[in-house]
């Protein structure tokens, strides 16, 4: 008997390791990972949503590609990538076996549904595309873009006609303003666009000739989605006038207008079996009986109206909203069945609690994540606007907060709860740092730096000298000197009358130093652990435009070193805890390591889609963290860039 159960048990073993999913690989933080990343945090930013034509996919176009879930129980089984910006809007094919992506970097892109395989790329517009569709066949796709502007009026902005069978391109037609949606007619001989500033009209277009029919103009304000009624006769669109507008498209005039929107109204969606269509604006979702003109009932949402969808037989609409958040909504009982989360803000700064193991992000909320679990914890809401920076204390216990608000929120780590409310009397802060001991925080404003009593909650001190925006403040590793940078005075003839860094006495409030250089403007000061070097990460201002890093020698004020490389403003610079490393994060979506004695460039990361606007180190210097403008969080392994030393 024996002998029979050990090939039995090596058989279970086998089948376990080929055919059952990693328990690591379950998780959306390892889709489509670039290469040297061990895990992703936060989807992104949400542009658009979309059922498949057989109601069995569901997909999400954001900020660092598309997102594939199952309907059935809508769980991510794919992260589509490939772009270099952001997908603005997507369209699957009638017999659902393509998806369409219409991206900022001027192309569209095909996907096979069932493998999630690149296709073919389709090219040809000028400049980003926000709108995709494909006619009742499927052998044609139409793309529409955004312009230039050039005073009162915009040059370049078109409508772009595919063969999907082969990519080639079939015709170019003008439009007279950014196009943000496309829809054909359920017969296929008709399409229209919806063209935002300077006309806000629509245009109705012979598919067949490209010739144009009809101009609907009466909106006041942006057009921001069209769609056919499934009679043929009718197109509504809808405007940030706050208005619907259903037109006639054999004449071309004007039915009738919608009203009771109190805010722009973002999105349209007819439904399949009848001629009821859904509105999605900034303050709810309504319901309209076609026909009648008349309004059916409302669905609240609790965000601003991004993108919705109907499900294929009509049972389901979808929603997403500027909370991050997609709700997918029982047409018949207005309950939510589903919500689909994890989407994020642009992340403006970012923390690392190695202690226990946490990441935070802030854009316009804050969010918690668990590196061990992979789970977001806590979303921290509260401020008015972005958050414009986060910052661990000392001890791990409490995050700080600033925002463009002007106020800094104490957050305790493990119940998220907020503990106290800093308010300074003008200016958003831009950044916080904790002294070592964790009993004082500063904080950067317009031309000033406060410091604070995190105890009693008290204004300590304000530190005068800048005459520009303070971007970037640091303690010194003894707590003893704060680095403050920012926007130097530019006096013309290359003459900057202000210097971007200044080097402060902790104890006394005085100025010790204003470094040397110049500059432009410091967006991150960072100190070596040892406290000896000051690393600044700018924008440079000579006879010419560049972007760097600079070194300087803290107990001279001479500067060292300049670390080139970058193609973009660099937003964040980090040392590695043993101080031989330096991580810079730029606008050029990379990050960039740094040998800090030679100033050798080792390693460039890429992935993001986004700014790089803040990077740190773990405690153990094994993994170095970047968040980005994409709203993404990304987790790098430091010993892919060793092994290539």
């Amino acid at each position: 008997m024996k002998k029979l159960l050990f090939p039995l048990f090596s058989t279970l073993f086998l089948f376990l390791i080929l055919y059952l999913p990693n328990t690591f690989a379950q998780y959306s933080t390892q889709f489509s990972l670039p290469e040297g990343a061990k895990a992703r945090f936060g989807k992104g930013t949400i542009n658009q949503i979309q059922y498949s034509p057989d109601g069995t996919r569901f997909a999400v176009a954001g900020s660092i590609g598309i997102w594939l879930y199952d309907t059935a129980t809508y769980k991510e089984i794919a992260l589509l990538t490939g772009h270099t910006e952001n997908v603005n809007c997507i369209a699957f094919s009638p017999d659902g076996n393509t998806l369409a992506s219409g991206s900022a970097d001027k192309s569209v892109r095909l996907w096979d549904v069932k493998t999630g395989k690149h296709k073919r790329t389709l090219t040809g517009h000028l400049h980003g595309i926000y709108s995709i569709a494909f006619n009742p066949n499927g052998r044609t796709l139409i793309g529409g873009s955004t312009g230039e502007r050039g005073g009162s009026e915009i040059f370049g902005a078109q409508v772009l006609m595919w063969d999907t069978a082969t990519g080639k391109h079939i015709r170019t037609l003008t439009a007279q303003g950014q196009v943000n949606s496309l829809a054909f007619s359920p017969d296929g001989k008709t399409f229209a666009s919806g063209e935002g500033w300077p006309g806000y009209i629509v245009q109705l277009w012979d598919a067949d000739t490209g010739k144009q029919l009809h101009t609907l103009a009466g909106h006041t304000d942006w057009i921001n989605s069209v769609s056919f009624g499934p009679d043929k006769e009718t197109v509504v669109s809808a405007s940030s006038d706050n208005t619907i507008r259903v037109w006639d498209v054999d004449t071309g005039k004007l039915k009738r207008t919608l009203t009771g929107h109190t805010h722009s109204v973002r999105s349209l969606a007819f439904r399949a079996k009848d001629h009821t269509f859904a509105s999605g604006g900034w303050d709810n979702i309504r319901l309209w009986d076609a026909a009648a003109g008349k309004q059916a009932r409302v669905l609240t949402d609790t965000g601003q109206n991004i993108s919705i969808t109907y499900s294929p037989n009509g049972e389901m609409l979808a929603s997403a909203s500027s909370d991050n958040i997609i709700r997918v909504w029982d047409v018949a009982t207005r309950t939510n069945n589903h919500t689909l989360t994890g989407f994020t803000d642009p992340v403006n700064s970012l923390a690392f609690n190695s202690k226990k193991n946490i990441i935070v992000s802030g854009g316009g909320i804050i969010f918690v994540w668990d590196v061990e679990s992979k789970t977001l914890k806590h979303t921290l809401i509260g401020h008015d606007r972005d958050i414009s920076s986060v910052v661990f204390s000392p001890d791990g216990s409490t995050l700080a907060s600033g925002s463009y608000e002007s106020s800094i929120r104490l957050w305790d780590v493990v119940t998220g709860k907020l503990k106290q409310t800093l308010t300074q009397d003008s200016g958003s802060v831009s950044s916080l740092t904790y002294n070592p001991e964790g009993s004082t925080l500063a904080s950067g404003s317009y031309a000033s730096v406060h410091l604070w009593n995190v105890v009693t909650g008290k204004h300590i001190l304000t530190l005068h000298g800048h005459e520009e925006q303070v971007n970037s403040v640091a303690f010194s590793p003894d707590g003893k000197m704060i680095a403050s940078g920012g926007k130097a005075t530019y006096n013309g003839e290359d003459n900057f009358g202000n210097k971007a860094i200044h080097l402060w006495d902790v104890g006394t409030g005085n100025l010790k130093l204003t470094l040397p250089g110049n500059m432009g403007e410091i967006n991150s000061v960072a100190f070596s652990p040892d406290g000896k070097i000051l690393a600044g990460g700018c924008h440079i201002v000579w006879s010419e435009e560049m972007d760097a890093i600079l070194l300087w020698d803290v107990a001279t004020g001479e500067q060292q070193l300049i670390f080139k490389g970058h193609a973009g403003s660099v937003k964040s610079v980090a040392f590695s805890p043993d101080g031989s490393t330096l991580a810079s994060g730029s606008a050029d979506n990379t990050i960039r390591l740094w040998d800090v004695e030679t100033g050798k460039h080792i390693w460039t990361f890429k992935g993001h889609i986004g700014d790089v606007n803040s990077v740190t180190f773990n405690a153990d210097g094994r993994t170095l963290v970047s968040g980005s403008s994409d709203g993404t969080i990304l987790l790098w392994n430091i010993a892919t860039a060793d092994g290539a030393k």
